[in-house]
């Protein structure tokens, strides 16, 4: 039997570069492709001025959330030699909506900006209008 193991030096980073784009029309509506894979499209709700196409973005961090906990927890049990049959997950958020006097304080008062803010991540955005015809 022969066996292939590839030697890994983890004094050298690993770096992953994964990509999407994403496009919004000037309504609640962002539609996100994934290069290699399938598009997803969220929205907020009808009530709440949304068109109802898809869930929410906290929805969307929610999902990417138990995503990440099913591959963690997948690979920790490999590590352990731990089996098991699957994983569900529940989550739900509650948030504050009352917040939303200046156009200015976006970022300051988007909770996904301020999730992945607060992990540590350094975000650069650049907001630029266009002016169209």
């Amino acid at each position: 039997m022969n066996k292939v193991v590839d030697e890994v030096d983890f004094n050298k980073p690993i770096i992953r570069n994964k990509s999407l784009s994403a496009s919004n029309p000037g309504n609640m509506t962002t539609s996100i492709e994934f290069p290699g894979f399938s598009s997803i499209t969220l929205d907020e709700p009808l009530k709440h001025g949304g068109g109802g196409q898809g869930p929410s973005p906290l929805q969307g961090v929610l999902g990417s959330l138990c995503g990440c906990e099913a591959v963690t927890f997948n690979r920790t049990a490999q590590e352990k030699n731990f089996s098991y049959n699957g994983l569900k997950f529940e989550a739900d958020y509650t948030i504050d909506i009352r917040l939303r006097e200046v156009v200015e304080e976006t970022e300051a008062r988007c909770p996904v900006f301020n999730l992945i803010k607060d992990a540590g991540v350094e975000v650069e955005s650049v907001w630029i209008r266009s002016i169209q015809n």
